[in-house]
C-alpha cells in the first residue's frame, strides 16, 4: 500500500512493475520500507508549501521591482537569503554570476536558478526542482504581464501627462538606489574574504573587482568577457 502523508491509497507495492517504485520514489520523495510500503519523506518546516511560497515571493518581487533585473537583486537576496533561508549568500552570488553569463534578463534567470536550488536544498528531487524553477520564473514575470496588458492601451496616451512624468522622476533615483544596494549587499566577507582570514584571496578579490569595475566603466568592455577573464584568473590564482 502507498502511504502519502496521512493519506492511504490502494496501490500494493507488489503490484508495481520493476523499477516503477524507484521512479516513484524520486518523483514523490518517498522511500520503501522493509515491508515494501512506500512512505512519503516528512521534511521539517512544511516543505510541501515551498511551491506556494516561491510563487508568492517571486510574484511580490516582480510586482515591486522597477528598473530591470539588477534592481531585483537586493529584493531577491533579502527574500531568498535573509527571509526564507533557501540559499546562502555565497550561493546567491554564484547564481548572479551564472545568470549574467546566460542569455536572457538577469532577474528572470536568477529566479529560475533560485527556484530550482531552493527546492533541491529543501530535500526534493531534481524533477521537483525543475518545477520550482518554472514556478519562480512564471511568478516573477506575471505581474509585469498583467500590468502591461492593463496599461498598454493608456500609456502612450498619458505618458506625457505631468502626473506620470513626476512619478517616474521619483522612481528613477529609487532604481539607482536599489542598484547600489544590490552591489553593497554582495560586497561582504563571503565573496571577498577578509585580510585577517585569507589575505591572498582578499587582495586578489579586490583586484578582480577593480579590474571588472574599471573595465566596464572606463573601457566599456563586454560584461561576458570580463566574467570569463575573471573566472580564468580565479582558476589560476586561487
Amino acid at each position: 500500500m502507498v502511504v502519502l502523508g496521512n493519506r492511504h491509497s490502494i496501490i500494493d507495492a507488489g503490484m508495481l512493475p520493476e523499477g516503477f517504485a524507484y521512479i516513484y520514489n524520486n518523483m514523490c520523495d518517498c522511500h520503501i520500507s522493509g515491508r515494501g510500503i512506500l512512505h512519503r519523506k516528512e521534511e521539517e518546516g512544511g516543505n510541501e508549501m515551498i511551491y506556494l511560497e516561491l510563487f508568492i515571493t517571486f510574484f511580490i518581487i516582480g510586482m515591486f521591482t522597477i528598473g530591470g533585473g539588477y534592481a531585483m537583486l537586493s529584493l531577491i537576496q533579502s527574500q531568498v537569503v535573509t527571509e526564507h533561508n533557501w540559499i546562502d549568500a555565497t550561493t546567491f552570488t554564484d547564481i548572479v554570476a551564472i545568470s549574467q553569463m546566460t542569455p536572457g534578463p538577469i532577474g528572470i534567470n536568477c529566479a529560475t536558478y533560485v527556484g530550482y536550488t531552493s527546492v533541491v536544498n529543501a530535500g526534493y528531487s531534481s524533477l521537483w526542482g525543475t518545477l520550482g524553477s518554472l514556478i519562480a520564473t512564471f511568478a516573477v514575470v506575471l505581474p509585469s504581464l498583467i500590468l502591461m496588458l492593463a496599461i498598454s492601451r493608456f500609456f502612450m496616451k498619458y505618458k506625457n501627462h505631468p502626473a506620470v512624468e513626476h512619478t517616474f522622476m521619483g522612481l528613477r533615483p529609487a532604481v539607482v538606489g536599489l542598484l547600489a544596494a544590490a552591489a553593497l549587499l554582495l560586497m561582504n566577507a563571503e565573496n571577498f574574504s577578509a585580510p585577517g582570514e585569507n589575505p591572498w584571496q582578499f587582495f586578489i578579490s579586490v583586484g578582480l573587482f577593480l579590474f571588472a569595475f574599471i573595465g566596464q566603466m572606463v573601457y566599456k568592455m563586454n560584461p561576458v568577457l570580463l566574467l570569463v577573464l575573471c573566472g580564468i584568473s580565479g582558476l589560476l590564482l586561487f
